[in-house]
């Protein structure tokens, strides 16, 4: 694993809240939704460059079995995750929190 990976602060708390709705419509279910994020950014730290260019330099990375999709950016130093987003979402929302 060659970089370090940071999490924004809306992207933990996109976390946090999806992982207490799963977690309230079934026991268990937020522990999963954890552990696949989880594989998804390690995904992304083992091979950063895999997943497409969505906008500028932001790329998107989707969570597998949930309907999630993970924004982040390859920096000098470290992955910054900026977004853990629903993909039923308005698309208007992640551009907005990638806008700079």
């Amino acid at each position: 694993m060659s970089e370090r990976v940071i999490f924004t602060d809306e992207a933990e708390n996109d976390i946090v809240s999806h992982y207490a709705w799963y977690e309230d419509r079934e026991p268990g279910l937020g522990e999963d939704f954890l552990r696949c994020v989880e594989a998804c950014v390690l995904t992304i730290q083992r091979n950063p460059r895999l997943y497409s260019v969505v906008l500028d330099d932001f790329r998107r990375a989707l969570v597998r079995r949930f309907p999630f999709e993970v924004f982040y950016e390859l920096t000098e130093h470290a992955i910054v995750i900026y977004s853990v987003f629903h993909s039923s979402q308005d698309p208007q929302k992640w551009h907005n929190r990638l806008d700079r």
